[in-house]
Parts: structure tokens; C-alpha cells; sequence
């Protein structure tokens, strides 16, 4: 079990519904709050998969929050049916943001120009929900980032990059956006993340937040290493470790500095946690 945090923590990117959790969310959830965890967001990728996290945040209503949208890899999937319950699941006020939506040219399961025109019929809806959104791009900032620039001064809410794992140009790009940028459990593999400690600091404070993607991203430097494969919110203490690490922080102030960031940026409903001083 990892050792709890001295401050607060936030996951803004759990896959909480996934089937995975189905047999044993609520010991998670326990694992995830005593080790510091206080709020998480659970990701929504499809219309039922929104749907399911909005069921699960207004069964732990002081614990989790939703996100509503459709994952690129999903967008051929996405008829006007489907994004009437998204638009309808968004007004709700436990769903915190639009999203998961962006593009992913990295295995193209969904048609490119079918992926574009569901991400900016997300787009649109943020901007008419004045919601945040929870953004996913892989392989795809040449025409993410375009696309994202042009709606960004229609965004009051902002945005959040959630994993971020490209270079250091697409992070300037997205900061030149003032956007939000999530770190998950691939900056802890050595295989692959190892890129993103060298510009880790040149995020602002303010600007920076942590998830763990769970149940997917499980951090390679977990020692001992868990018996199963399948990440959980409670190792979001080993991104933090790696994160305050990279960039010489103590990691309580991260904690608490992150979550303050997820805070402000998703309108978090205000708890006794978050009057508590580091």
C-alpha cells in the first residue's frame, strides 16, 4: 500500500468504470483514500461509459466527479443519438468536464476526418457549457493543435491535455494556450518517458496536474511491484513522487498545489479538505 501523502491529492483521470473495477471499486476507492486521495474524476469515453461515471460520482457524490465525451478512438461510433446523451450528461452539475475527446492518429481506430468532426462538435459544446475540457492527443499535435487554437478564445473554461507524453515544442504549443497539462505513470517508465523529466519544469506551478489513467499506465518504478497489471488511483502517490522529484519540489507542496490547480480548473465543489493548510 503507498504510503499517504501529508497534503491532499487529486487523480483528474480515472477509468474507474472500466470492467476491471466491477468487483472491487469500493476497496479501491478505500486504498485510493488512504493514501491521501480526495477527489478523483471519472473519465467518460463513450455515451454509456459518460453515463456509468456520472451513475458512480453521484453514488460517491464527496469523492468523485465525471467527465462526459467520446475518445477519438470512438468517434466512429458517435451518430447524433449518441451525442444528444453526451450534450444531455454534460449539463449535469456532478459531470466537472467535456471530454474525453481530442484526436489519436497513433493506431487511427476511428477515420481521421470522423475523429476531427466529433472534436469539434466537442468543442462547440464546451464553449456552450462554458465546462473545461479533458483533452486527448496522440500522434496528432500538427492538427490538434489547430483546431484547438482556433475554438480557444470561445473556452472560458479552459482545457486540460490530460497525459501528456509528447515532446517539448507540443507542451509549449499548449502552454502558449495558458492550457493545463496532466502527468500520469508514464513519466515513471524508463522505456519510454524518460523524455519528460528533462522539460517537466518549465510547466507552471500553476498549470500542472496529476492522474494515473488507471486502470492503464501502472508505474514501472512501483517497488515492490504490484501482483496485478492493473493501475489504481492510490499509485498516483508514485507520479507525484517522480514528478517532485524531477523538478525538486517537496512532494506535499506538489500535492497540494496540483490539487489546488484541479480545484480551480474543474470548479470542484468545495470540502473540508481543501481549507486544511499544508
Amino acid at each position: 500500500m503507498p504510503e499517504a501523502t501529508l497534503a491532499p491529492l487529486v487523480d483528474i483521470g480515472a477509468n474507474l468504470g472500466h470492467e476491471s473495477f466491477a468487483h472491487d471499486l469500493d476497496a479501491v476507492l478505500q486504498r485510493a483514500v488512504d493514501a491521501g486521495l480526495r477527489h478523483l474524476l471519472v473519465t467518460g469515453t463513450t455515451a454509456s461509459a459518460s453515463q456509468h461515471a456520472l451513475e458512480l460520482a453521484q453514488a460517491h457524490p464527496t469523492l468523485l466527479s465525471a467527465t462526459a465525451g467520446v475518445h477519438p478512438h470512438e468517434a466512429q461510433h458517435c451518430d447524433e443519438e449518441h451525442f444528444a446523451i453526451i450534450r444531455r450528461l454534460v449539463s449535469s452539475p456532478q459531470v466537472l468536464a467535456v471530454g474525453e475527446t481530442g484526436l489519436d492518429f497513433n493506431r487511427d481506430y476511428s477515420p481521421r476526418p470522423v475523429q476531427e468532426r466529433i472534436f469539434e462538435q466537442h468543442l462547440v459544446l464546451a464553449a456552450e457549457s462554458g465546462k473545461p475540457m479533458f483533452l486527448h492527443q496522440r500522434d496528432a499535435h500538427a492538427r490538434f493543435f489547430p483546431m484547438l487554437k482556433e475554438f480557444r478564445d470561445a473556452l472560458p473554461r479552459n482545457a486540460v491535455v490530460h497525459c501528456f507524453t509528447g515532446e517539448r515544442h507540443e507542451l509549449y504549443d499548449y502552454l502558449d494556450l495558458d492550457l493545463y497539462v496532466g502527468i500520469t505513470g508514464w513519466v515513471c517508465d524508463e522505456r519510454r518517458g524518460q523524455h519528460l523529466l528533462e522539460f517537466l519544469h518549465d510547466i507552471p506551478r500553476e498549470r500542472l496536474l496529476l492522474e494515473t489513467d488507471a486502470p492503464y499506465l501502472l508505474p514501472r518504478s512501483l517497488r515492490p511491484k504490484p501482483k496485478s497489471r492493473r493501475n489504481e488511483p492510490c499509485h498516483l502517490t508514485e507520479v507525484l513522487r517522480t514528478v517532485a522529484a524531477a523538478i525538486g519540489e517537496a512532494p506535499e507542496v506538489l500535492a497540494r498545489q496540483t490539487a489546488a490547480n484541479a480545484v480551480r480548473l474543474f470548479q470542484i465543489p468545495e470540502q473540508d479538505w481543501m481549507k486544511a493548510k499544508a
